[in-house]
Protein backbone atom coordinates (compact mmCIF):
# COMPACT_ATOMS: atom_id res chain seq x y z
CA UNK A 1 0.00 0.00 0.00
CA UNK A 2 1.32 3.23 -1.52
CA UNK A 3 1.63 5.92 1.14
CA UNK A 4 0.76 9.48 1.69
CA UNK A 5 4.16 11.89 1.92
CA UNK A 6 3.16 13.33 5.62
CA UNK A 7 6.47 15.26 7.15
CA UNK A 8 8.03 13.33 9.80
CA UNK A 9 6.44 14.38 13.12
CA UNK A 10 3.45 16.46 12.02
CA UNK A 11 0.52 16.42 14.46
CA UNK A 12 -3.34 16.38 14.02
CA UNK A 13 -5.06 19.29 16.12
CA UNK A 14 -5.71 16.84 18.48
CA UNK A 15 -1.91 16.21 18.98
CA UNK A 16 -1.36 12.51 17.21
CA UNK A 17 1.50 11.72 15.19
CA UNK A 18 0.44 11.37 11.77
CA UNK A 19 3.53 9.89 9.83
CA UNK A 20 3.05 7.04 8.34
CA UNK A 21 5.08 3.81 9.88
CA UNK A 22 8.07 2.44 8.45
CA UNK A 23 7.71 -0.13 5.74
CA UNK A 24 8.95 -2.61 8.46
CA UNK A 25 6.36 -1.55 10.78
CA UNK A 26 3.89 -1.95 8.73
CA UNK A 27 4.63 -5.72 7.97
CA UNK A 28 4.46 -5.74 11.71
CA UNK A 29 0.99 -4.54 12.30
CA UNK A 30 -0.12 -6.18 9.03
CA UNK A 31 0.61 -8.86 10.56
CA UNK A 32 -1.66 -8.95 13.40
CA UNK A 33 -4.54 -8.76 11.17
CA UNK A 34 -6.89 -11.88 10.63
CA UNK A 35 -7.99 -12.40 7.49
CA UNK A 36 -11.24 -10.30 7.40
CA UNK A 37 -9.40 -7.30 8.68
CA UNK A 38 -6.79 -7.95 5.84
CA UNK A 39 -9.02 -7.89 3.23
CA UNK A 40 -11.33 -5.36 4.23
CA UNK A 41 -8.36 -2.58 5.78
CA UNK A 42 -5.49 -3.75 2.86
CA UNK A 43 -7.20 -5.16 -0.21
CA UNK A 44 -10.30 -2.02 0.28
CA UNK A 45 -12.77 -4.67 1.27
CA UNK A 46 -15.76 -4.39 2.72
CA UNK A 47 -18.04 -6.35 5.43
CA UNK A 48 -21.61 -7.67 4.76
CA UNK A 49 -24.30 -5.53 6.59
CA UNK A 50 -25.03 -6.31 10.27
CA UNK A 51 -22.47 -8.54 10.58
CA UNK A 52 -19.65 -6.59 12.12
CA UNK A 53 -19.35 -6.44 15.82
CA UNK A 54 -19.69 -2.38 16.00
CA UNK A 55 -22.83 -2.32 13.95
CA UNK A 56 -25.00 -2.51 17.52
CA UNK A 57 -22.28 -1.43 20.04
CA UNK A 58 -23.66 1.32 22.44
CA UNK A 59 -20.16 1.20 25.36
CA UNK A 60 -18.46 4.20 26.25
CA UNK A 61 -15.44 4.69 24.66
CA UNK A 62 -13.33 5.08 21.45
CA UNK A 63 -13.08 3.73 18.09
CA UNK A 64 -8.70 3.40 16.95
CA UNK A 65 -7.24 2.34 13.60
CA UNK A 66 -7.37 -1.57 14.05
CA UNK A 67 -4.01 -1.41 11.86
CA UNK A 68 -2.24 1.70 13.61
CA UNK A 69 -4.37 2.95 16.49
CA UNK A 70 -5.08 6.16 15.61
CA UNK A 71 -8.19 7.54 17.36
CA UNK A 72 -11.40 7.90 14.96
CA UNK A 73 -14.55 8.55 16.82
CA UNK A 74 -15.99 8.87 20.35
CA UNK A 75 -18.97 6.68 21.59
CA UNK A 76 -21.13 9.64 21.48
CA UNK A 77 -20.82 10.59 17.95
CA UNK A 78 -21.93 7.04 16.49
CA UNK A 79 -25.27 6.68 15.52
CA UNK A 80 -28.45 3.82 14.12
CA UNK A 81 -28.09 4.69 10.49
CA UNK A 82 -30.21 1.60 9.87
CA UNK A 83 -27.29 0.41 7.04
CA UNK A 84 -25.99 -2.41 8.74
CA UNK A 85 -22.70 -0.84 9.21
CA UNK A 86 -21.76 1.43 12.33
CA UNK A 87 -22.20 4.75 11.46
CA UNK A 88 -20.71 8.21 12.84
CA UNK A 89 -21.48 11.95 12.44
CA UNK A 90 -18.27 13.84 13.84
CA UNK A 91 -14.56 12.54 14.11
CA UNK A 92 -12.13 13.47 16.93
CA UNK A 93 -9.78 15.01 14.33
CA UNK A 94 -11.00 15.63 10.02
CA UNK A 95 -7.12 15.19 10.15
CA UNK A 96 -7.34 11.82 11.27
CA UNK A 97 -9.19 10.73 7.99
CA UNK A 98 -8.07 10.92 4.42
CA UNK A 99 -10.99 11.39 1.84
CA UNK A 100 -10.27 9.61 -1.91
CA UNK A 101 -12.79 9.75 -4.54
CA UNK A 102 -13.82 6.23 -4.97
CA UNK A 103 -15.86 5.83 -8.55
CA UNK A 104 -15.65 1.95 -8.16
CA UNK A 105 -18.87 0.10 -9.30
CA UNK A 106 -20.25 2.82 -11.42
CA UNK A 107 -20.89 4.91 -8.48
CA UNK A 108 -19.17 8.06 -7.25
CA UNK A 109 -18.48 8.13 -3.31
CA UNK A 110 -15.95 9.17 -0.79
CA UNK A 111 -13.40 6.75 0.46
CA UNK A 112 -12.14 7.16 3.56
CA UNK A 113 -8.84 5.74 5.16
CA UNK A 114 -6.64 6.39 8.15
CA UNK A 115 -4.43 9.30 7.51
CA UNK A 116 -1.48 7.94 9.00
CA UNK A 117 -1.52 4.48 7.62
CA UNK A 118 -3.60 4.17 4.74
CA UNK A 119 -5.96 1.16 5.86
CA UNK A 120 -9.58 1.19 4.01
CA UNK A 121 -11.91 2.32 7.23
CA UNK A 122 -15.22 2.81 4.40
CA UNK A 123 -17.58 5.55 3.21
CA UNK A 124 -18.63 8.70 4.11
CA UNK A 125 -22.00 10.09 2.76
CA UNK A 126 -23.35 13.52 2.80
CA UNK A 127 -26.99 11.76 4.59
CA UNK A 128 -25.87 12.13 8.57
CA UNK A 129 -27.30 13.96 11.21
CA UNK A 130 -26.64 17.49 11.99
CA UNK A 131 -24.58 18.89 13.37
CA UNK A 132 -22.05 17.51 10.51
CA UNK A 133 -24.76 16.39 7.83
CA UNK A 134 -22.33 13.78 7.56
CA UNK A 135 -22.43 9.91 7.77
CA UNK A 136 -18.98 7.91 8.26
CA UNK A 137 -20.00 4.67 7.30
CA UNK A 138 -17.29 2.78 9.05
CA UNK A 139 -16.27 -1.25 8.49
CA UNK A 140 -16.33 -2.81 11.62
CA UNK A 141 -13.04 -4.81 10.84
CA UNK A 142 -10.99 -1.60 10.58
CA UNK A 143 -11.73 -0.44 14.09
CA UNK A 144 -10.40 -1.21 17.82
CA UNK A 145 -12.61 -0.66 20.86
CA UNK A 146 -11.19 1.45 23.60
CA UNK A 147 -13.45 1.29 26.23
CA UNK A 148 -13.87 4.87 28.63
CA UNK A 149 -10.73 5.11 31.42
CA UNK A 150 -8.43 2.78 29.02
CA UNK A 151 -5.52 3.96 27.79
CA UNK A 152 -5.15 4.47 23.72
CA UNK A 153 -3.10 2.38 22.02
CA UNK A 154 0.34 3.18 21.61
CA UNK A 155 1.53 0.74 18.49
CA UNK A 156 3.72 2.72 16.51
CA UNK A 157 5.72 3.87 19.98
CA UNK A 158 4.90 7.63 19.96
CA UNK A 159 3.52 8.29 22.53
CA UNK A 160 0.68 10.46 23.92
CA UNK A 161 -0.10 13.58 21.60
CA UNK A 162 1.98 16.43 23.28
CA UNK A 163 2.63 14.77 26.57
CA UNK A 164 -1.22 13.77 27.66
CA UNK A 165 -1.59 10.76 28.89
CA UNK A 166 -3.17 8.20 26.02
CA UNK A 167 -6.34 7.30 28.68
Amino acid sequence: MAHTTIPAGQRSKAGFDLTPPSQEQFATLAADLDDEERRVMLDHGTERPFCGVFNAAKNAGTYVCRLCGLPFFRSGAKFESGTGWPSFFDPIDREHIAFIRDTSYGMVRTEIRCARCEGHLGHVFDDGPPPTGERYCMNSASMRFIAEGEPLPDLLDRGAPEGKPLA
